[in-house]
């Protein structure tokens, strides 16, 4: 992909919950523009994959800080094809399984947490230049200058099909996994899930990727930065 990197700063803020469609759009979008691109979600679920492995309690905050101090974590940024590892070892597969994606909202909520990562955040955005970066709090928190700010929005239905699909599980379930962690991400004492005031609000439910991404795209020529 390097060739296909461009210069001049374009930074993308894309929010939203899970099922908007905000991973495809961000990749797509980002190998479009030439740009890299950052899913701060994983950072979180490589980060909660260690706590889980480390066995502290979830609901002791300073052991989950501590271990997310210590951990050594590694994180692509090629929309074609990033990794994840956490001390070395490659953990693509494992952060998207039922126990972490059951146990990241809680690990997402500590403090100490969303503070180193938040940080780490912004130096990879800093030193891109030329970025995408999905996430639930990039537009207000972690790049509120960024060009353009998005949330990605689609009915509940629309999102638990989209899930159910893509880890081939249950709709009814993945359903009330979705609105269990949209109630954890929403309430959440710091950064929780919100739309920047400034951020496009687009719907997704009728939406392919394609029109979702030449959208984003004629927003960002409008801006002049595209």
């Amino acid at each position: 992909m390097e060739e296909n990197v461009r210069t001049g700063r374009c930074v993308v803020a894309v929010d939203g919950p899970s099922g908007s469609g905000k991973s495809t759009v961000s990749r797509r979008l980002a190998a479009g523009l030439g740009a890299r691109y950052l899913d701060t979600g994983a950072m979180y679920r490589a980060v909660t994959w260690a706590v889980l492995r480390s066995g502290v309690d979830l609901a002791d905050v300073e052991s989950v800080a501590k271990v997310a101090g210590e951990v050594e974590l590694r994180i692509g940024t090629d929309p074609q094809g990033y990794g994840v590892t956490v001390d070395g070892a490659q953990v693509d597969a494992e952060i998207r399984g039922p126990e972490v994606t059951g146990a990241v909202s809680a690990v997402a909520a500590v403090p100490a947490v969303r503070a180193m990562l938040v940080a780490r955040q912004r130096e990879m955005i800093a030193h891109a230049g030329r970025m995408v970066v999905e996430g639930r709090d990039i537009g207000a928190v972690v790049a509120p200058d960024a060009d353009l700010k998005v949330y990605l929005t689609a009915s509940a239905a629309a999102r638990a099909q989209r899930r159910s699909a893509e880890d081939a599980a249950d709709v009814a379930a993945t359903a009330a996994d979705l609105a269990r962690r949209d109630r954890l991400d929403s309430t959440r004492r710091v950064n929780p899930l919100q739309q920047a005031p400034d951020a496009v609000e687009l719907d997704t439910t009728e939406l392919g990727i394609d029109e979702v991404v030449a959208r984003l795209r004629e927003l960002l020529t409008e801006r002049g930065v595209a």
